[in-house]
């Protein structure tokens, strides 16, 4: 795979490209970003919209990804604080992306449940 930019190979070792990448496509990255794709969101309803996440990992995540640029923070001065979260140009260009392959993946499910059971099947019933 050919870099537009030749200092940023994601096959390399020490690219910087690596960590972003990680942050993107992990467990929590991709489901926040899918969440906040339709629109803004406050921490609680995406935690709320991203079933099983930790408030501390939903937190981890959303630094990591407002730290890359794809994620915009707004706190609102209000009583109780107001945190409202929601996707830069770039979040949203990489969320239509992820969104894509969820759905992908989701449409996909039959098709992919059947391929498990063969396989455990072909391995003694694992």
């Amino acid at each position: 795979m050919n870099s537009p930019c030749p200092e940023f190979d994601v096959f390399l070792r020490a690219c910087p490209s690596r960590p972003t990448l990680e942050h993107v496509t992990g467990r929590w990255g991709i489901l926040a970003l899918g969440g906040l794709s339709k629109g803004p969101l406050r921490f609680n309803e995406l935690r709320r919209r991203v079933d099983g996440v930790s408030e501390k990992m939903l937190s981890q995540t959303l630094h990591a990804l407002e730290r890359d640029g794809l994620v915009h923070r707004e706190a609102q001065p209000t009583n109780p604080p107001r945190v409202d979260y929601s996707l830069t140009p770039l979040g949203q260009e990489t969320a239509e992306r992820l969104v894509a392959l969820i759905e992908l993946v989701q449409g996909r499910m039959p098709e992919v449940i059947e391929a498990q059971r063969r396989y455990d099947e072909a391995r003694g019933g694992r």
